[in-house]
């Protein structure tokens, strides 16, 4: 019985200190890693240039305006180099993130079963960053548990794809009740119409669509300098 008490009192906590951390905004970065944005990743989304540079905008926005941070990544098992996915494999290059998505004052968390997080994960970090072995992030508890309990105005999205992880984050935010919006030209995608489907279902559920721009004004950056793709 002590125990059962002991384990609510620290799902409450968990959930108070959450409160706590209620903000105007919350930057979700999903899936931003070099297997998706660069033109030499093993599985490129198709306009990684401009997705780059307003990535990389987003970003200095987020950290100039103290918001907090959640990223999500995916990792593969390497099965002894015998795997089906040749993409974000443990432990290779592609599998990390971009090296302007990354903030120094982070906590990581594998990609497990559990569900446990520390009380004080978003007062002590700026960003948190979870890696999944699948596209949505609702499938993965310890993922679900933070963003079904977290209180926030509004959940903002970039990453990548739109037909993809993006999404499954969206409507899983949505269904939640959570406030969301989407920053369409800082999401990656592989096929324009199924982008557009993807966004159209987004916006039908309640999302709100938006732009670098209106979040994080005009980029004066002459260029992203972090591919060297011919088109980059």
């Amino acid at each position: 019985m002590n125990g059962g008490w002991e384990q609510l009192k620290g799902n409450l906590g968990m959930i108070w200190q959450l409160h706590k951390t209620k903000r105007r905004q919350i930057l979700i970065d999903i899936d931003t890693q070099r297997d998706f944005l660069l033109g030499s990743g093993r599985a490129s989304i198709m306009n990684h240039k401009q997705v780059l540079a307003n990535i990389r905008r987003m970003m200095a926005w987020a950290r100039h305006g103290g918001i907090r941070i959640i990223s999500t990544c995916e990792v593969h098992r390497n099965h002894n180099g015998c795997s089906a996915l040749d993409y974000c494999i443990d432990g290779t290059a592609g599998q990390k993130k971009i090296r302007y998505t990354i903030l120094s004052n982070r906590a990581s968390f594998a990609a497990d079963t559990n569900t446990n997080l520390p009380i004080d994960v978003l007062l002590a970090n700026r960003q948190v960053i979870f890696h999944k072995r699948c596209t949505d992030p609702f499938d993965e508890p310890r993922i679900d548990r933070l963003l079904s309990e977290l209180k926030a105005d509004e959940f903002i999205l970039i990453g990548t794809a739109a037909e993809g992880a993006v999404k499954a984050t969206a409507l899983g935010l949505l269904r939640r009740g959570k406030r969301v919006s989407v920053v369409v030209d800082a999401v990656g995608s592989y096929n324009k119409r199924a982008a557009k489907i993807a966004f159209q279902t987004m916006k039908a559920m309640g999302a709100r669509l938006t732009e670098t721009k209106e979040l994080a004004g005009i980029s004066h950056l002459s260029g992203i300098r972090i591919c060297n793709c011919a088109s980059c």
